[in-house]
């Protein structure tokens, strides 16, 4: 079934039964201003590798970084998978070299709307991936004292600030000295912490979704409550639901009952029908 709601703002909202569940970034995320890569404007972004998370979530971009070497199978799955853009890890740490832009050239190839580097990885690697490849790269920015000039002119287009408690005074520091530049960044568990993210000059904001054992652990525990408070109780759902069998039925059988008898009511069917 889809409902279709208005909030305040008048911005319809559309949804059906089977997905209202889905995940829903912070609302905080949308006062950033956002940034625009190819031609899709990009304000929240989920820090996931889960295809059922990606599929389930609302955010408008994904990071799809991981900590085990890349490899194209998963990059490719996530891509397919996922309903929104998505920025591919390529290394910078264990992996690098000529690896990390084998990867990174793939990764255009596959669809990704840009490629991450990891902190470790060097300047002259950048530059090697910056001639094979025409999407983003985005570096991430793990402490305060790197080199961002240097990044940038490596071929870095977007910082991706990941610095843990200290995000967002990193990303106030780097705002100061670079205006323009476009800024990824981490934005904590909290609304607070998100809004003083933004704040600090983050144009797009990381959400990390709970994980699938999580939701999953929570909506079991729902269930075994509903169990204990009534037995009896059980879940109706549309695939169960006597009425909407019926209705199936009645309209299976009308449609295959009604075909016979439209072709002996049309003049000159039936006698076609006899040669």
């Amino acid at each position: 079934m889809v409902t279709t709601t208005q909030d305040e703002d008048h911005v319809p909202r559309i949804t059906g039964t089977l997905r209202a569940h889905s995940i829903q970034v912070p609302d905080v995320i949308y006062q950033a201003k956002g940034m625009v890569i190819m031609g899709r404007r990009i304000k929240s972004i989920v820090f996931s590798t889960d295809v059922a998370i990606i599929r389930n979530c609302n955010a408008d971009a994904v990071l799809a970084v991981y900590p085990f070497t890349p490899q194209q199978a998963i990059s490719q799955a996530v891509i397919s998978a996922a309903v929104s853009p998505v920025f591919v890890g390529v290394g910078g740490g264990t992996t690098r070299g000529m690896r990390s832009v084998v990867i990174a050239q793939d990764a255009e190839a596959q669809g990704a709307f840009a490629v991450v580097v990891n902190s470790p990885m060097s300047n002259s690697n950048i530059r090697l991936i910056r001639r094979v490849i025409d999407i983003p790269i985005i570096a991430t920015i793990a402490t305060g004292d790197e080199d961002v000039q240097a990044r940038l002119d490596a071929g870095v287009t977007i910082l991706n600030v990941a610095a843990g408690a200290k995000t967002a005074q990193v990303v106030r520091n780097i705002r100061k000295d670079f205006p323009t530049v476009p800024i990824i960044a981490t934005g904590g568990r909290t609304d607070e912490s998100i809004q003083e993210t933004i704040q600090a000059g983050a144009n797009s904001i990381v959400y990390t979704p709970p994980s699938n054992a999580h939701i999953f652990g929570d909506m079991m525990a729902e269930y075994r409550q509903l169990k204990t408070k009534n037995p009896e109780f059980h879940f109706r759902t549309s695939d169960t639901s006597r009425d909407a069998v019926h209705d199936f039925f009645e309209l299976f059988h009308g449609t295959h009952a009604g075909t016979d008898a439209d072709l002996d009511a049309k003049p000159g069917r039936g006698n076609n029908r006899d040669r």
